[in-house]
């Protein structure tokens, strides 16, 4: 199902919980949201749609790869670019890392481990910031 985009900051600043087996109707939902926004929007965190899971999505060879309590094992090539969000107005300067290596738990919730860089790496790093809290 499509949801909304969460504007509210008080809520996107809040650290999101873990995510289990029950929160995978919202994984679905983020998914679908993403693609709807698809045309202007390349990751989303479950917070974007109101929900304080620790779930993503980002579109990874055109395709959607929703990661469950993604966590950043190692980082390297620290680089600084400006970035914007749909749940956030402007572009914010930030410091981001060109390779990293990231644990999750896929929609079946099997542990995955891969590395990702360039572009894929940044988008990760953005939603990971946001279930974090951190406003970007």
């Amino acid at each position: 199902m499509i949801r909304n985009i969460c504007r509210d900051t008080f809520l996107l600043s809040r650290k999101a919980l873990p995510a289990t087996a029950e929160d995978l109707p919202t994984a679905f939902d983020l998914r679908d949201t993403l693609m709807a926004h698809a045309a202007g929007c390349v990751g989303m965190a479950a917070n974007m749609i109101g929900e304080n899971k620790r779930i993503i999505v980002i579109m990874a060879n055109r395709l959607p790869l929703v990661m469950l309590n993604p966590e950043i094992l190692s980082c390297s090539g620290k680089y600084e670019t400006t970035e914007g969000c749909l749940s956030l107005d402007g572009v914010r300067k930030t410091v981001r890392y060109k390779q990293i290596t990231v644990s999750w738990q896929d929609m079946n919730m099997r542990r995955q481990k891969r590395s990702f860089e360039g572009f894929p790496a940044q988008i990760i790093q953005h939603e990971i910031d946001h279930l974090n809290g951190i406003l970007i």
